[in-house]
């Protein structure tokens, strides 16, 4: 019986955390939502507070793996670089596509969460993460592929509803090309768990479980979007290439 109350302590913290967390969640989402809603200089301000978030937390771990002044100066710009280059491609890609990223890292996240959890497996890199699997990876992969399959088939009927016969979804899948859609998507979600995997490595050389304390029961900023830094930099990068040659 003198084991009982050790035992019992921390299933008690981790549900005491659980609300901490989703306010948290909600309060993120609000911000977020209010940001994109209002759009100009608004998102601007919003992406820019965060990047700097970001950045300044990178600045942290760099600080404690760098060991001399030069690695240091190394480590920050090229955290400026990584970073900044994330956030510019966030504040000039359309909203929509903004909205798209965001929503397929989520479901990269959300779909390697729970197929993780269900199925469990091998481990892709247990010094990193210790919790992420391959079979994780596939599900979050798949989740995303839907994810990006659905955005498009969406948007295809939306530009089908401007046409002369209405919206239809046969002129949509005419028009969309589903399958490729899907398989950017899947590439996209081992792009956002490369992301993921990197910011770990960084907090693994740096002795540390969150990026910061800044958001309660999450860590910090960086924590919340490892994933869809290098997306970002990816769709924003693609979508200014396509628009620099008039596609």
């Amino acid at each position: 019986m003198a084991d009982a109350e050790p035992q019992t302590a921390p299933a008690g913290a981790k549900r005491s955390d659980l609300p901490v967390r989703v306010a948290s969640a909600v309060v993120m989402l609000a911000l977020a939502g209010f940001a994109v809603w209002r759009g100009g200089l608004v998102l601007t301000g919003f992406i820019a507070l965060a990047g700097f978030a970001v950045f300044v937390e990178y600045v942290r771990l760099v600080a404690k793996i760098a060991p001399d002044p030069a690695r240091m100066v190394a480590g920050v710009v090229s955290g400026a670089f990584y970073v900044g280059w994330a956030a510019f491609a966030l504040v000039v890609m359309p909203v929509p596509l903004l909205i798209t990223v965001v929503g397929l890292v989520i479901a990269t996240d959300t779909g390697a969460y729970f197929t993780g959890r269900a199925l469990g497996g091998p481990k892709i890199a247990p010094s990193i993460s210790p919790s992420k699997t391959w079979s994780g990876l596939a599900g979050g992969m798949a989740a995303a592929g839907i994810w990006a399959g659905v955005v498009a088939l969406g948007g295809g009927y939306l530009i089908s509803a401007i046409g002369p016969n209405g919206p239809s979804l046969g002129e949509a899948l005419r028009t969309v090309n589903v399958g490729i859609a899907t398989l950017i998507g899947a590439g996209l979600a081992v792009v956002a768990q490369a992301g993921d995997f990197y910011e770990s490595w960084l907090k693994r050389r740096a002795g540390v479980k969150d990026s910061s304390r800044l958001i309660p029961g999450h860590g910090g900023v960086f924590d919340r979007v490892d994933g869809l830094l290098p997306v970002a930099i990816i769709a924003g990068t693609a979508w200014a290439l396509s628009q620099a040659l008039g596609q």
